[in-house]
This record gives C-alpha cells, sequence and structure tokens, in this order.
C-alpha cells in the first residue's frame, strides 16, 4: 500500500482485482482475500475496508462503476446530444464498460438480489439514476427529481438484466432493448406533464361549491 494511497483508492483496487476471483468463489470474503494477496496487501485487509461485509464491496464496485461513467462523459461532447441520446450513451457506457467482467457483474446481481442485501441494492440503484442524471447535466430539484431518478433506475436495472443474458454481437438486442425502454419512459413523462398541466387549469373544487376561507379552516383545509 502506498504512503499517498487514500481509502476510497485502496477499496477501489481491492474490488477490481476481486473481479478476477469473483467468476471462482463469488462474491465472499475468500475472493476478497485471494485478491488482496494479488495486489500484495494483507489478505484480511478486506474486512477492515469493508466492515459491514462483502455486500459493502458490491455496494463499492457499484459506485467504482458510476465514477467511471462520469469520468467517461466528461471526455465526450454530450452537449451536443439530445437529452435521451445522452441518458443512452451514458447507460450503455455504464454497462458495456465491463463487458470482460460479465459474470462478476452476474454474480454481483444475484448477491444483491438476497433479502438481506435489498437496503443495498435499493442505494446502488437509486446511485446509479442520479450518477446518470448528473452526467446528463440535469440540475433539476423540484419533485421531478424523484420521478425522474426513480424511472431511469428502472430502465438501467431492467436494460443491465436483459444485457447479462444477451448472446447478440455486439450486444446490439441490449441496445434495441434500452431503446424501446427510454421510449415508453419518455411516453410517460409526457403524459404525466400532459396530465399535470391541464389539472394545473382545473378550478378549485372548494371554490366551485362556495366554500369560504372560515369554512375551510374547520374542515382542515388551509391556503389561499
Amino acid at each position: 500500500m502506498s504512503e499517498t494511497e487514500n481509502l476510497q483508492d485502496l477499496r477501489d483496487r481491492l474490488v477490481l482485482a476481486a473481479l478476477f476471483q469473483v467468476p471462482f468463489e463469488g462474491w465472499c470474503q475468500k475472493a476478497l482475500q485471494e485478491a488482496a494477496k494479488d495486489e500484495g496487501l494483507d489478505p484480511t485487509i478486506g474486512e477492515r475496508l469493508f466492515p459491514a461485509g462483502v455486500v459493502e464491496a458490491v455496494a463499492h464496485f457499484s459506485d467504482l462503476a458510476d465514477r467511471r461513467m462520469i469520468e467517461a462523459a466528461t471526455s465526450e461532447d454530450l452537449t451536443s446530444m439530445r437529452l435521451t441520446q445522452r441518458i443512452r450513451w451514458l447507460i450503455r457506457n455504464r454497462i458495456e464498460t465491463w463487458a470482460d467482467q460479465r459474470e462478476s457483474i452476474r454474480r454481483a446481481v444475484t448477491f444483491l438480489t438476497l433479502p438481506n442485501n435489498a437496503k443495498w441494492a435499493a442505494k446502488a440503484s437509486w446511485r446509479t439514476a442520479d450518477a446518470i442524471w448528473y452526467a446528463a447535466a440535469d440540475r433539476a430539484t423540484d419533485f421531478s427529481y424523484y420521478t425522474k431518478r426513480a424511472t431511469l433506475a428502472g430502465v438501467f436495472t431492467a436494460t443491465l438484466l436483459y444485457w447479462l443474458q444477451d448472446e447478440s454481437d455486439d450486444f446490439s438486442d441490449s441496445w434495441g432493448f434500452l431503446d424501446r425502454r427510454l421510449a415508453d419512459a419518455l411516453r410517460v413523462t409526457r403524459w404525466r406533464l400532459s396530465v399535470q398541466r391541464r389539472l394545473t387549469k382545473c378550478p378549485n373544487p372548494l371554490q366551485l361549491f362556495g366554500v369560504k376561507a372560515g369554512s375551510r379552516r374547520r374542515f382542515g383545509v388551509h391556503g389561499g
């Protein structure tokens, strides 16, 4: 371990080395121990780097993949693309970058589906969706912040699962699947925005029935 190597770098180093052990050992302490040996580190260092256990190592790998996606986006001129194109590029990069470690990714997904790991899986999924929107230059802070990320988390997860089973050349079937999911999400978003615009034009139902301000307070309704 270098004197200048910080904790995050060391964690990155260990999980990257573990990717080559996981196809044989699965995501477990032994895989981390063997990875540490490969890196010339104390075999027990994984227990100190990831005190919550192997699930923390898997979650850290997901975070590392998010960070690398953001780094890759900075070298591309995404601003020349439409928003949907940017999202597509980012999801594809986030997945395709790890094509050589697909078995380790498959095992990570399986590991996160275990009931005890549900909280970690949800957090990782949300963080990836947030990273994609951030890299796409979306800075919304209103209610759409949450709906956008929830929708994108679903699109990303579905595409990842499809990709893990895809045997087509260059994973072309996966990118076609991604295009269809993004188109579906866009249609739903447009419908939701249309409904919201229509609702804002509707009259206040309390006013329609002639309910006065004092009556609103008695009924537990406040506001102008």
